[in-house]
């Protein structure tokens, strides 16, 4: 007759390991950039919201669309592409494609519309709260307003300078 422990020794292991998983929906998650100040609002089992307080606009430097653009092509080019018109990386590998940033005639949302989106996503988009401060967040919006300036720029829109140099 074979001893039993082996079996019972198995069946203990098992059981120790299926007891030590967790449902990891209902974990408390933070927004690191969320004010300490906000309340948390009532939330439906297994959603997270992150909230956070108005943030100023900040002033328009060359330094904040810089900022702007290097974070435009980390978080949103691999779905809204360099250009903005919604066939990025992304789309090209058969993801849903967004919508275009800038409407045909160079319009786009309002800033703080824009904002918006970024934080808390629209759509099929997660917002990217999480992920991005609020400082930055308003950088994507500047350098979005300067890409779609750029994309329907006329010579009524030059500098005499560039005028100068314009072919």
């Amino acid at each position: 007759m074979k001893p039993a422990w082996p079996a019972c020794f198995v069946s203990c292991a098992l059981l120790l390991l299926a007891t030590g998983c967790d449902d990891m929906s209902k974990q408390h998650k933070e927004n690191p950039y969320a004010s300490p100040a906000s309340a948390p609002a009532e939330q439906v089992p297994g959603t997270v919201e992150y909230h956070d307080m108005p943030h100023p606009v900040p002033r328009l430097t060359m330094a904040l669309l810089q900022r702007g653009r290097s974070e435009y092509h980390a978080f949103c080019a691999p779905c809204h592409a360099e250009s903005g018109n919604g066939h990025g990386m992304v789309v090209q590998r058969g993801f849903p494609a967004p919508p275009p940033l800038m409407a045909t005639d160079g319009r786009m949302g309002t800033p703080l519309h824009l904002h918006d989106v970024i934080t808390s996503g629209q759509g099929i988009m997660y917002g990217f709260a999480q992920r991005i401060g609020p400082d930055d967040r308003w950088a994507i919006v500047a350098y979005l307003y300067a890409l779609g300036r750029s994309q329907h720029a006329t010579r009524a829109d030059m500098t005499p300078e560039q005028l100068a140099r314009a072919p």
